[in-house]
């Protein structure tokens, strides 16, 4: 099966976002779909008026905090009720693609999360839901899943009030019932017969995205998952600058087309956790000197879900108050005397120019390290009169997110328990 390279448009609420006029009709053709920013001016969850380079990174910010919030959550077995093999749903999603459930095919577009496992479908009747729904009873393969199936056994929330199997769950400010089902799914010309989702009947709150959710996490209920036969549970993606003039990357599902030259590192499996991608982060540089972080910062405890994910719904980095410090604090010696300011959640902002001030930066792995050029650690207005620091502290939990992954070929390995990292200019 050859990879399916889909077109990736990573298209943030930034002023430039608005002077574009795509072809937002463009087909799928062959083996290549089409993928979204949600705010970009294809996606009709855009918001719908234009904001301004302060509020897009304080909303950004926002959405971040509870997304990090959820994540610590489900890793420190809190109270969030989950769906799948591990607690599914994500905050923030970024990314969306048009996929097409049931006979006929119906299109939804769905958020893109390597956090998430279980597919999250609004279907029609759904109380609380966004008009894009998937109706069900226009599609001649569409079955509800029995309380009896394997699916329903691999949900921790599910219920059987009736025959069909149930599931009530929570998503951040939202409480939301679903029933499991099986349908046909195809992601350009290629189909996934009896793939089992969850298709929402009910939601009250505002946390649940309007077009759903397709999960690339590693759990069994996930698109990698159940997608195993064709794809070999192996996957990457290049995810470009937000300032590139075409915005465009690639996903590529499957094992042809994937990097030949790219290093590894081992890919750690939390039990109390299975769908996230931890990695074992050991050290960061900033500039030529490794930044003296206690080990402590990035060790990986599966009893607390402590440690490193790389995941591509977080828009900014969080470190570990610990490591966030002294990177942050390494990071304004190096830019010697100028003036720091703060913006939202960051703290190292400067509104004088620092280009030649600035470090680089390293994330160290065992086997591979991950330089980062400036535009994948800092955020500039629109105007170039704040440059910020585009990372903060987090309580708990280290998150590599999708700012740092830009203009990098990043290669989950599934079988192989390796996630691969090289640099590959896609904007």
């Amino acid at each position: 099966m050859e990879a399916l390279h889909l077109t990736i448009l990573f298209l943030l609420s930034l002023s430039v976002v608005h002077s574009l006029n795509p072809n937002c009709g463009l087909p799928s053709q062959g083996s290549t779909l089409r993928v979204y920013h949600v705010s970009s001016p294809c996606s009709p969850f855009r918001p719908k008026t234009t904001l301004s380079w302060e509020e897009s990174v304080l909303q950004m910010q926002a959405d971040d905090k509870t997304r990090l919030i959820y994540l610590t959550s489900l890793v420190a077995g809190r109270s969030f009720v989950p769906i799948g093999s591990g607690r599914q749903i994500i905050q923030s999603p970024t990314y969306i693609v048009k996929a097409n459930f049931g006979t006929p095919a119906q299109s939804l577009l769905m958020a893109l999360d390597t956090s998430t496992d279980m597919a999250l479908v609004p279907c029609a009747g759904c109380v609380g839901c966004s008009s894009s729904t998937f109706d069900s009873t226009k599609s001649a393969s569409f079955s509800s899943l029995a309380c009896g199936a394997d699916q329903c056994k691999q949900v921790q929330s599910s219920s059987c009030p009736g025959t069909t199997c149930s599931v009530n769950m929570t998503y951040g400010s939202s409480s939301i019932a679903a029933n499991l089902a099986q349908d046909n799914l195809t992601l350009a010309t290629d189909s996934v017969v009896g793939y089992s989702f969850s298709c929402i009947q009910n939601v009250v709150g505002g946390s649940f995205p309007p077009q759903g959710v397709l999960g690339l996490g590693r759990g069994p209920l996930s698109f990698v998952s159940q997608s195993k036969s064709l794809y070999s549970a192996t996957f990457s993606y290049c995810l470009p600058s937000f300032k590139s003039s075409n915005f465009s990357g690639t996903l590529r599902l499957g094992l042809n087309g994937q990097p030949k030259n790219i290093k590894y590192t081992p890919l750690l499996v939390n039990p109390r956790r299975t769908s996230l991608y931890y990695v074992n982060l050991i050290g960061i540089r900033v500039g030529s000197k490794v930044v003296n972080i206690p080990p402590s910062a990035f060790a990986f405890n599966p009893n607390t879900g402590g440690g490193t994910i790389i995941d591509s719904g977080t828009v900014f980095t969080r470190l570990v108050d610990a490591a966030y410090t002294a990177v942050r604090d390494e990071f304004r010696r190096r830019m010697g005397k100028a003036i720091v300011s703060s913006l939202g959640g960051f703290d190292t902002c400067y509104t004088v120019p620092i280009g030649k001030q600035v470090p680089t930066m390293t994330f160290m792995f065992p086997g591979l390290n991950m330089s980062l050029p400036q535009d994948n650690f800092l955020i500039h207005s629109s105007s170039g009169s704040t440059t910020c620091l585009a990372m903060s502290a987090s309580p708990a939990l280290n998150v590599i997110a999708n700012m740092n992954q830009q203009n990098h070929r990043v290669l989950f390995d599934i079988p192989n328990s390796r996630l691969g990292v090289s640099r590959e200019i896609c904007s």
